[in-house]
């Protein structure tokens, strides 16, 4: 089954309770890519980034079954960077820069190899970018998952409704679902959210789990009690990346497949918070992805 990324490939430093580190690759696309080639191939990815980028970074890519045909390098430009430090709880962090660089202008060109695809999953990206996405594709996808931020709803909500009212699923946390809806309760939310027009509203709680409501089912995940946390940067787009990776994979977004792609995507979080930024998810092995599900499905059953 075909899938298409759309997203940010980008450079991150970040500071944690645990260490610190340089530049190193980040950008929703590139842990949304990462994660869900552990399910499907060839995963086609879209973004844009500057000369900066090693070619040795794309070649991993390249290495996990990603088409890197969509990822347009600007040679004399710089890559999108994002330095922030999170604090002892972990939940929350402090950004110290952002540089939007060549995702200024980013301008999303769709390969011809990658029309007809039948799962898109939409990065976090201006609401207009997205929308662009599914205009230029040919035909509509089986699914189209979208992410989104609060930032979006500060400065873009009326592009963010719209683009909101052409997706499948849309993939939020507990504190934009409320911010969206203007409703704390995240059942009132997900109610008002599915009247957007999304079929399927997933709700991030990070360390408590993840919620999955449709019009007349809800279903909740926990998430895996871990050791340790060394880096939660991207965790929210590896478990996107790992929930449409699975649905690509077995070719039917029914409930029931969605709940145990709820399962797999958090599954695959909990392992990209083990490392700083990528670096976990560049070493899995399907005997590892197996067991960490197994560990999750004991802990929902009863």
């Amino acid at each position: 089954m075909s899938l298409l990324v759309v997203g940010s490939v980008a450079f991150d430093a970040l500071e944690t309770p645990f260490g610190k580190t340089d530049k190193i690759v980040g950008g929703s696309a590139s842990f949304i890519s990462l994660s869900s080639s552990y399910f499907v191939k060839p995963v086609n990815i879209v973004a844009v980034v500057g000369g900066d980028f090693q070619k040795s970074d794309i070649e991993k890519f390249q290495e996990h079954g990603i088409d890197t045909t969509g990822l347009q390098i600007r040679e004399n430009e710089k890559s999108f960077f994002w330095s922030g430090r999170y604090f002892n709880d972990m939940n929350s962090r402090e950004t110290l820069v952002t540089e939007l660089n060549v995702l200024e202008d980013f301008d999303p060109i769709i390969p011809d190899s990658y029309q007809n695809c039948e799962y898109l999953m939409l990065g976090n990206l201006a609401p207009q970018v997205q929308r662009t996405v599914i205009e230029r594709l040919q035909n509509r996808p089986k699914l189209i998952v979208m992410d989104t931020m609060n930032f979006w709803m500060d400065v873009a909500y009326k592009e963010l409704l719209k683009t909101i009212a052409l997706v499948d699923v849309i993939s939020i946390n507990d504190e934009e679902a409320r911010q969206l809806s203007k409703e704390y309760s995240l059942v009132k939310a997900a109610k008002k959210i599915l009247a957007m027009g999304p079929k399927y509203v997933i709700i991030k709680k990070g360390e408590h789990g993840a919620l999955l409501f449709s019009n007349d089912d809800m279903f909740y995940a926990p998430a895996l009690p871990l050791d340790e946390v060394f880096d939660p940067t991207g965790a929210g787009d590896t478990f996107v990346g790992g929930f449409i990776g699975y649905l690509a994979k077995y070719g039917e977004a029914t409930f029931y497949n969605m709940k145990n792609a709820v399962i797999h995507g958090s599954a695959m979080a909990s392992f990209c918070v083990e490392k700083f930024g990528t670096e976990r998810l560049l070493n899995l092995s399907d005997r590892e992805i197996e067991k960490r599900v197994q560990q999750f499905s004991r802990l929902v059953q009863f």
